[in-house]
């Protein structure tokens, strides 16, 4: 049996140690400022000890008056001290929280994939609330601390009224939180499994809203509805734990600083019988008994917030600690190569070989749209160099000597279901606003017809995932946006699967005219695209087969004229 490695630090501790070192400047002003106000608070029920102490002795309007400008005094601090502490905490935690999104985003988006087994719905859930919640740390920090200054401040002032009551708050003050620390850990344990399942749920929605229309096309969207309830009931059974748990947990620190609280009084009451303590005395002492269950109240649930932003800060670190799927090289591609693929082997692909010359448009009709796919997802780096067999070679260079950016410039691939993001036409073609080649790969892809039918053209606004376009006008938008990076190798998969025959046919012309002199291969079963291309190559069972024409492959060879003709 092998021992665990306990001398290892926890990639969550580090997060929250690097959260609390980025705002040490921030947490040392709030920490005084809530100190402060905590010491005030503490300073209140004294204060009026002391007035009912020094007005029965003296009974003068001069003691009255310096009574009522000190408790002016307290109070004004009480306010601004809570005001300016809370603003600077609150602040900082805002920011720090926006910090660790943007870092699990920027993880989410790099062009080298991370070795992490979540799905976009958990990563988005990590990204908003396990952030909000691990930079809470910044605010239980400062708080635990001036709670931590208005216990100590009781106890003393208890103290010198009687020692006995100064060491029932502190013996007190121990036992509760040695009591709350052991059910805080069932808490932490009890988030992070609900974290979990509701990251799970989230990316359970967002299968479900992706594949929403063709669900409902083959009737599947009862069953998708169905996976998706028992999955968000495991969420619901789970937060129903933990609000029983917290529940708990704050009944029982509710109930444990109330009793503290009437010990002290009673305490203080029978001293006050017995002539021990003066009645300011006793005054200040319930008055400090009621006073301090707020801060143990506050002091003892840092301990549950501690551990909820322990929990996130470990699911936090499942993205921003994973390796990457590859290690990229640093050489780039020698310009007006060819595109070679060499005996890969990767799922249903079992040693498919062929090369696609510099400035050559080639087809290949894939018999099992599977293999399509897998094609596809090996030639955009999607599957690491080493998780298939053969090699890619892009320029003369094999892709795993290739650093991930120099490939992403020089060879594009256009997936079947590219995504369209909320905004317009315009920046869906042209993410990155350079305005380069915009409307020939608006003409080549026909997507004319849209931008005419709208009175903004262009800048017609597109809602998220193209919810009001069509199927076929998401794609048309999608294969626009690949023809307008105007790349030196293009690859599309089914670009026109969505269209009709006669746009189909004109797409067709379109993309071959505007891809003239550069390396295009289309994998797509579309008579009209093999057609405009040089040369079909036909995938089979995990292997090229054949080699020709479309025309001469639609005379002389009978599967392929059975696969394709439409």
């Amino acid at each position: 049996m092998k021992t665990p490695d306990t001398t290892r630090p926890r990639p969550g501790a580090a997060i929250l140690r690097t959260a609390l070192r980025r705002n040490v400047g921030a947490m040392i002003a709030g920490t005084v400022l809530m100190g402060l106000y905590q010491a005030a608070e503490t300073a209140f029920p004294i204060a009026l000890g002391l007035i009912v102490e020094h007005t029965m002795q003296d009974r003068s309007l001069g003691s009255l008056g310096v009574s009522i400008g000190s408790l002016a005094v307290i109070i004004t601090t009480v306010s601004l001290s809570w005001r300016f502490g809370m603003r600077v905490l609150q602040k900082a935690n805002t920011t720090e929280a926006h910090r660790w999104r943007v870092q699990v985003a920027a993880c989410g988006l790099q062009p080298v994939a991370r070795d992490v087994d979540l799905k976009s719905g958990e990563i988005l859930t990590i990204a908003t609330e396990d952030a909000d919640q691990t930079a809470d740390i910044i605010e239980v920090v400062p708080l635990l601390i001036s709670s931590l200054v208005a216990v100590v401040v009781a106890a003393v002032a208890l103290s010198l009224a009687d020692l006995r009551l100064g060491l029932l708050v502190i013996a007190g003050t121990v036992a509760i939180l040695s009591i709350l620390a052991v059910m805080s850990k069932r808490i932490g344990a009890s988030t992070q499994e609900q974290q979990a399942r509701v990251a799970r749920a989230g990316a359970k929605v967002a299968d479900l809203i992706i594949g929403l229309r063709p669900l409902h096309g083959f009737g599947g969207n009862h069953a998708a509805f169905g996976a998706y309830r028992r999955v968000s009931t495991d969420a619901k059974r789970q937060a129903i734990t933990v609000a029983r748990v917290n529940g708990t947990y704050a009944g029982t620190a509710l109930a444990l600083n109330a009793v503290l609280a009437a010990a002290v009084s009673l305490t203080a009451g029978w001293l006050a019988f017995e002539g021990r303590i003066t009645i300011g005395e006793l005054v200040m002492a319930v008055g400090l008994a009621q006073f301090i269950m707020e801060p143990l109240k506050m002091f003892s649930e840092m301990p549950k917030y501690v551990m909820m932003a322990r929990a996130s800060a470990e699911r936090m670190a499942l993205v921003l600690t994973a390796p990457p799927v590859t290690t990229p090289g640093p050489e780039r591609p020698e310009p007006g190569g060819d595109l070679e693929v060499d005996g890969v082997r990767h799922g249903t692909l079992q040693g498919v070989k062929f090369t696609v010359r510099a400035g050559e448009f080639v087809a290949i009709a894939a018999y099992q749209p599977r293999a399509a796919a897998e094609l596809a997802a090996v030639l955009a780096m999607n599957v690491a160099p080493q998780a298939y067999g053969g090699v890619v070679r892009v320029g003369g260079r094999e892709v795993g000597e290739l650093s991930i950016e120099a490939v992403r410039g020089y060879l594009l691939v256009n997936p079947y279901d590219g995504e369209i993001f909320a905004g317009t036409l315009r920046t869906n073609i042209d993410p990155s606003g350079s305005g380069r080649s915009i409307a020939d790969a608006v003409e080549a892809s026909m997507l004319t017809d849209v931008v005419a039918l709208h009175r903004e053209g262009l800048d017609h606004v597109v809602r998220d995932r193209g919810a009001n376009l069509s199927g076929g006008q998401r794609q048309r938008l999608s294969l626009a946006r690949a023809l307008a990076a105007d790349t030196e190798m293009l690859v599309l998969h089914d670009p026109t699967t969505a269209v009709d025959a006669v746009t189909e046919q004109l797409i067709a012309r379109n993309v071959a005219k505007l891809r003239r002199g550069r390396t295009t291969l289309v994998l797509t079963s579309s008579p009209a695209l093999l057609d405009a291309a040089d040369r079909v190559l036909v995938l089979d069972g995990g292997a090229i087969t054949a080699e020709d024409t479309h025309r001469n492959l639609l005379a002389s060879d009978e599967a392929y004229c059975l696969a394709v003709a439409r």
